[in-house]
């Protein structure tokens, strides 16, 4: 293995000196495969997973990679058929494998959950993707916790807030919003509400972090007015609330609910 070059190595370069050290038969995974294939996100990680058939060997060269690269972890596998297999330069697994290996393989659940909302947010694949590989893979870490946002994120949720936001009304037995409705907004553009119970004209949007610079929130003030003159009550929370201060999110959900009609 020869770098003709000084100096550091890119990402890109990282990533072929991980699976050419891992020898024959050697494909990206996980979180680095995802990211190799377009996926976006400030996750970090410190490994490089590559992917071995069960019971091969590994190149000796793994002892000696270059300085400044991240650790490479090998992992072996013997469910790597070829569905799962993406033509690559270099190899690695395809989007939805991609993503259910770094779910399992996440440092928490919330890692894993925002990793798939991600995917499909970021129409990378889709939750059915996802979940064909999960069919046949049912000793998969966090089985369970994979297929349980995968039915959230195709129930309308794109992010974590939303996933979140979701469990938290049916844990709270309230009745559950439609999520990323369609509506045109007064100057003809399409938008999508976080969440909508039609029947009781209610809307929730749920604020990430981004919602507090300038530019962001003087838009969203005006869509909430565009809201509230078309005669719909309109709540707005925090992502942090709704996972931190559920009590208080909850209370006021069930206030507006009531006040629209809704009988528990």
């Amino acid at each position: 293995m020869l770098a003709s070059r000084n100096g550091p190595l890119a990402e890109d370069q990282h990533r072929w000196v991980a699976v050419l050290a891992a020898g024959e038969g050697a494909m990206l995974a996980g979180l680095a495969a995802a990211k190799a294939g377009g996926l976006r996100g400030s996750w970090r990680y410190e490994l490089l997973d590559v992917l071995v058939p069960h019971g091969r060997r590994v190149a000796s060269l793994l002892n000696r990679l270059p300085l400044g690269l991240p650790p490479v972890r090998v992992r072996r596998t013997r469910q790597l058929p070829e569905s799962d297999r993406q033509a690559g330069r270099p190899s690695r697994t395809t989007m939805a494998r991609s993503l259910v290996d770094a779910a399992q393989w996440a440092r928490t659940d919330d890692e894993a959950q925002s990793i798939l909302a991600a995917g499909c947010q970021q129409r990378r694949v889709t939750p059915a993707e996802i979940d064909a590989v999960v069919e046949r893979m049912p000793n998969v870490k966090r089985h369970r916790l994979i297929r349980h946002t995968l039915a959230d994120i195709a129930g309308g949720a794109e992010a974590l807030s939303e996933i979140d936001f979701v469990r938290l009304c049916r844990r709270n037995r309230l009745p559950v919003p439609d999520l990323q409705e369609r509506r045109v907004d007064a100057g003809g553009r399409t938008r999508y509400l976080d969440a909508r119970w039609r029947r009781w004209r209610l809307h929730v949007e749920i604020d990430g972090a981004h919602h507090m610079e300038a530019r962001y929130w003087a838009a969203d003030l005006r869509r909430q007015n565009e809201i509230w003159i078309a005669g719909d009550r309109i709540l707005r929370f925090t992502a942090f609330d709704v996972r931190h201060h559920p009590d208080d999110v909850v209370a006021q959900l069930r206030a507006a609910l009531t006040a629209a009609g809704w009988q528990a």
